[in-house]
């Protein structure tokens, strides 16, 4: 048999999956003629299928040294690849390319490993280069997609898949890619039409099931998630994101055990492949360079680590690890958001910063990452800047329900921003809340003499304002007129939580449902009323309310401004908060409580009122005791008038951040500027809460900042003996601080203007005894106010919400 026919029954043989047949031929033919290129050609090809990589490159080297053309390149480069190999790759199918320019096949492959270098633009050149070449070319659409989808072109990058699928119907990979961009642009129903179809046409293939799986996590479908992710590791146990994924799907579900086994798991796999580069003395050249079993760059180990480590709140090694990917790799978006997450988390606001705005250089088309450099401005005080994020945010993806919130609670903290701008945007949103729902019908039956039923739907449910602010009220309350049920929207609990659960009579964890699953539970709950204690703060769940799922729907307590929700019947706040003048800034109703529309619960630790620290220090201090982005510069400007005004004066500020260097450094540096010395200042970092009521034990005064000021800060300064200079604002917000102070008492302290609030603060401080008689006698004082006198408020609250249920009743509607 010549060799010719010879060759022709290996091929037969290899092409069948008879490789050892196939090999002796091959080996035979090279026995008689060792410089055959085909032979030697496919025998390489045939020792990279059974895994002898290095031993089959070299085979297709010497082919292509004896016969160059761009078949032989071609398939060297996709040896290379699928070892690993991508630079070597990608010369190869360039040199098949150049041999034979019509060569379409190696066009789209070059593409591919372009797109794999990280070099879409020069990936989509390829990919387009292939589609004129062969015009219904699906694989080289579907590479073209992901190009542009690296590009940021998401539209462009949906077009390319939905051409891929014209051409080739089955094309399992291009229906999970039309997916991803599906996801990507918020479109996640058309998505899971998506990844169904994938599939439906390769059950088995892990990938898939891990895209769908991350959709439903981010959809807040858990149940869902959990299922499709397990999938995913079943068919493929050794991939680290996945496992992290399932992890921080368990985590949500509130399986803690089950999620730190898969983190483990992530951890033990990605380093496994940093332990792989380690041995190999690995360097910045081997970034790209993958280890073939887990299909991993050193970078993406390192960035899965960090994953992993952040899914477990080790915010340090996530951020260590974050860092070694951005050592080898500068131009992954993912890592550089991901850092910039895990800098916010450890409130280092300006790294933050940094690695934001690079994520967004390297990926403009990211709504999400557009909402995370809006979080870190607003971080840093920067709101209008925040703001335009936000609202970057919201053009590239309007389906981000967490970009409007996100906007409208950093508008509805910028008092130089018209209300009636604020307003607009928040009516925008509940219009979008409500588009293609059908709220819930009520059926009116006569109440008789039943309490009500009342629903609470927070994610404060715990040592937080919220929880702070009704404690006491939910002791006094009625169970004759009130039946208090509560709805959890966040998996955070501590000791304030476990003292809240009696006093309701039911509590369910929300936060685990999907929005149509929970307005149908409030729903066949028989809610009368329902309570949104959160406006648009964190865990929110202004979308349920949307749907009506109560027949009286009130926002109290949690937010500061119009939800923006048309089925929000009422805003409840008292005539400080809520002034007839500017009922216009809602669109709810406004209801008065009579006296204020907070009652401080008494705090749980026993700190005692102390001495005035003045009489033995010889020089007034100053406090303040809360967030940094409060203390805007027009804050810091005032304070310093004020430090300026009283000679020796002294400002101590006592925040979390400052447990930080950085946010020390920053602050002092602010002062600095302003002419004021740090021997002025004392800068305390957070503490647990006994100890941080201790902090009043050397603080004379308190100024409160604005536009943006205390309630809860300013009623505890109250409580521990220390009067509050605060300025009026014009909204509600603004009008907080004045709310308490009136309720306790102490309108007087609420000064109309800068002049004013300086002098208020130098009126206060001029005469120490006075000082010392006022702080002796203050608690006593705010215990017998309203602010403070829980069955008076527990009454108020009651007489509210059933004035609230006869209009209802009697509207007849």
């Amino acid at each position: 048999m010549d060799h010719a026919n010879l060759l022709n029954t290996a091929l037969a043989h290899h092409q069948a999956g008879r490789l050892a047949e196939a090999k002796a031929i091959y080996d035979e033919i090279l026995r008689a003629n060792p410089r055959h290129s085909d032979a030697l050609h496919f025998l390489g090809l045939l020792a990279c299928q059974i895994q002898q990589h290095d031993a089959g490159i070299t085979l297709m080297r010497q082919s292509i040294a004896i016969l160059p053309n761009a078949i032989y390149h071609n398939n060297l480069g996709n040896a290379l690849r699928d070892h690993g190999q991508l630079k070597p790759a990608i010369d190869a199918y360039r040199e098949a390319v150049t041999l034979n320019p019509g060569y379409a096949e190696a066009h789209n492959n070059l593409g591919n490993a372009l797109r794999e270098d990280r070099q879409p633009d020069a990936s989509m050149r390829s990919c387009a280069q292939a589609i004129e070449l062969r015009p219904g070319y699906a694989e080289a659409y579907n590479n073209l997609g992901n190009a542009l989808k690296d590009l940021g072109e998401t539209d462009s990058a949906v077009l390319a898949y939905r051409k891929a699928i014209s051409f080739r119907q089955h094309y399992a990979d291009a229906h999970n890619n039309l997916g991803n961009a599906l996801m990507a642009q918020g479109k996640y129903d058309e998505a899971i039409d998506s990844y169904h179809s994938a599939i439906a046409l390769d059950p088995n293939r892990a990938l898939i099931h891990n895209s769908l799986g991350t959709l439903h996590l981010a959809r807040g479908e858990l149940a869902e998630a959990a299922a499709s992710l397990r999938r995913s590791i079943e068919l493929d146990p050794e991939r680290p994101g996945v496992h992290n994924n399932l992890a921080n799907t368990l985590r949500d579900m509130g399986d803690l055990e089950a999620a730190r086994t898969h983190y483990a798991k992530a951890l033990q796999l990605a380093q496994a492949v940093v332990d792989a580069y380690q041995a190999g003395d690995a360097t910045r050249q081997l970034a790209h360079v993958r280890v073939p079993k887990l299909q991993l760059t050193l970078a993406e180990a390192f960035a899965t680590l960090g994953n992993a480590w952040y899914g477990l709140y080790r915010y340090e090694e996530a951020i260590e690890s974050y860092l070694r990917a951005v050592a080898l790799t500068d131009d992954d978006a993912e890592v550089h958001h991901n850092l910039a997450v895990a800098y916010l988390k450890t409130e280092r606001s300006n790294e933050a910063l940094r690695y934001a705005r690079k994520a967004l250089e390297l990926k403009d088309g990211s709504a999400r990452m557009h909402i995370n450099l809006g979080d870190v401005l607003r971080s840093l005080g920067e709101l209008e800047a925040a703001v335009n994020s936000y609202r970057s945010a919201i053009e590239r993806s309007p389906d981000a329900d967490v970009a409007h919130t996100a906007l409208l609670f950093c508008e509805a903290s910028m008092s130089q921003r018209p209300v009636e701008d604020f307003l607009a945007d928040a009516v925008y949103f509940g219009k979008r809340m409500a588009a293609n729902v059908t709220p819930f019908t009520h059926a009116r039956a006569p109440r008789g003499t039943r309490p009500l039923r009342v629903g609470f739907v927070s994610g404060d449910l715990r040592t937080h304002p919220v929880g702070i602010f009704t404690e006491s009220v939910l002791r006094h309350v009625d169970p004759s007129r009130i039946e208090l049920i509560a709805y959890q929207t966040n998996n955070v609990e501590d000791e304030t939580t476990q003292r809240l659960k009696p006093l309701f009579g039911e509590w369910t964890q929300l936060w685990k449902l999907p929005r149509e699953a929970a307005a149908q539970r409030i729903f066949d709950d028989r809610i009368d009323i329902l309570l949104d204690m959160s406006g648009h703060t964190a865990f929110n769940r202004l979308s349920v309310f949307a749907m009506k799922p109560a027949p009286v729907q009130v926002t109290w307590l949690g937010f500061f401004a119009s939800t923006g929700i048309a089925q929000m019947d009422y805003v409840l706040g008292d005539r400080y908060v809520l002034p007839p003048e500017e009922a216009h800034h809602f669109i709810e109703k406004p209801w008065h409580l009579p006296d204020g529309y907070l009652c401080m619960t008494p705090p749980e630790h026993d700190v005692s009122v102390g001495p005035l620290p003045m009489q033995a220090n010889g020089f007034v201090t100053f406090g303040y005791l809360g967030k940094l982005a409060k203390m805007t510069d027009e804050v810091l400007d005032l304070w310093v008038r004020v430090l300026r005004e009283v000679p020796g004066s002294r400002l101590l500020l006592k925040a979390h951040e400052l447990d930080r260097k950085h946010a020390v450094d920053a602050t002092l540096q602010r002062f600095a500027e302003r002419g004021i010395d740090a021997s002025q200042l004392i800068l305390e970092g957070g503490s647990k809460r006994g100890e941080y009521f201790k902090t009043y034990h050397r603080v004379d005064i308190v100024l409160s900042p604005f536009p943006y000021p205390g309630g809860t800060t300013t009623a505890e300064s109250l409580w521990m003996g220390v009067p509050v200079v605060a300025m009026k604002g014009d909204r509600f917000l603004g009008h907080i601080c004045e709310s308490v102070l009136h309720s306790a008492g102490f309108g007087e302290w609420i000064c109309d203007d800068q002049a004013s609030y300086v002098e208020k603060a130098r009126e206060l401080a001029s005469s120490a005894g006075s000082l010392a008689k006022l702080r002796a006698g203050l608690r006593e004082h705010v215990l017998a106010s309203p602010m403070c006198d829980a069955r008076r408020f527990a009454r108020n609250f009651e007489d509210a919400l059933e004035g609230m249920w006869r209009v209802y009743e009697e509207s007849g509607n």
